[in-house]
């Protein structure tokens, strides 16, 4: 596994764990203990830690990428190249399994450098001789994601700043990790498929019921939701970078894509009902992320 330590990594990590599984997991940093994980010191530009990683694996579980870099080369090192040397390591071991985890930016690769990195990254998968399957997330939330935090403080303030109008799909964290195991386990159906996934709600959702539904779970039924144009997001982006830096959470590159119209997941591309179904619908998963937010101190109780 790729990206253990990240927000899916880590909620995917622990179920695998309790299920039993073996792990072996990619790290940067030193972690500590964990029955069950061989934590293999690395980096994804390091093909002796990548064969190490994958000599033992019957699949390998790809989510490690980068959501945010200051430009182009910065996603293609970290999606782009990250993805084709993993590939490599696994042609290296004949391990032929891998579960890709990509984006739904990925459809709509001329909107940002993002998405066309994400969408390069599959392509060197379906290339690579493998038996693959590639996922695409929605907007992904749950205890523990710092990148929607900002949207919850807003709420909590009464007013959400949101992109223009349009309408998105989302998927909660636990329901992910749930869908990425099952695949590594299956080993016909889904095979040479890419599939976009999300909560079960039929054509989405419209931003302002997104944003009021996440009014609602930081106990502010008046939220108020201003869909705001491309050129007031772009101000925001420039102000972020120069207050937050590297830190930054809102980019011009995300706002390319953030006002797109239409992130609401293609019901053609939905994953097999014996394969995997949703279980967490919005409104209990946005009341448990706010839980997790308070007991960590992100996120004050309403007024």
């Amino acid at each position: 596994m790729t990206g253990a330590t990240g927000f899916v990594g880590a909620a995917t990590l622990d179920l695998a764990l309790s299920r039993g599984f073996n792990v072996n997991a990619l790290t940067r940093r030193p972690q500590p203990a964990r029955q069950g994980v061989r934590w293999v010191a690395g980096a994804l530009d390091d093909a002796g830690s990548l064969d190490t990683l994958v000599a033992d694996a019957d699949a390998v579980l790809h989510i490690a990428g980068v959501v945010n870099a200051h430009d182009r080369q910065g996603f293609i090192d970290g999606n782009v190249m990250g993805t084709m040397f993993l590939v490599d390591a696994m042609r290296r071991a004949t391990v032929r399994r891998m579960v890709h985890v990509s984006s739904l930016s990925a459809r709509e690769p001329e909107l940002s450098s993002y998405g066309w990195s994400k969408e390069l990254a599959e392509r060197h998968v379906m290339a690579g001789a493998l038996d693959w399957t590639i996922v695409r997330p929605p907007a992904i939330y749950g205890p523990g994601d710092k990148e929607m935090l900002d949207l919850f403080r807003m709420a909590l303030r009464g007013l959400m700043v949101l992109p223009p109008d349009g309408r998105l799909s989302v998927i909660e964290v636990h329901d992910l990790a749930h869908l990425l195991l099952a695949l590594c386990e299956d080993r016909v159906e889904s095979v040479a498929h890419i599939y976009e996934v999300d909560d079960g709600t039929p054509g989405g959702w419209s931003h302002a019921d997104f944003g009021k539904a996440v009014g609602k779970a930081v106990g502010r039924d008046d939220v108020r939701t201003l869909a705001a144009p491309r050129w007031l997001l772009n101000t925001a982006a420039r102000a972020d970078g120069l207050v937050r830096g590297k830190g930054a959470k809102l980019t011009t590159d995300r706002v390319s894509y953030f006002c797109h119209p239409d992130w609401v997941a293609n019901p053609e591309k939905r994953v097999p009902p014996a394969i995997w179904q949703p279980v967490v619908r919005m409104p209990t998963g946005l009341a448990n992320t706010v839980k997790a937010y308070r007991s960590k101190g992100w996120l004050k109780a309403a007024g």
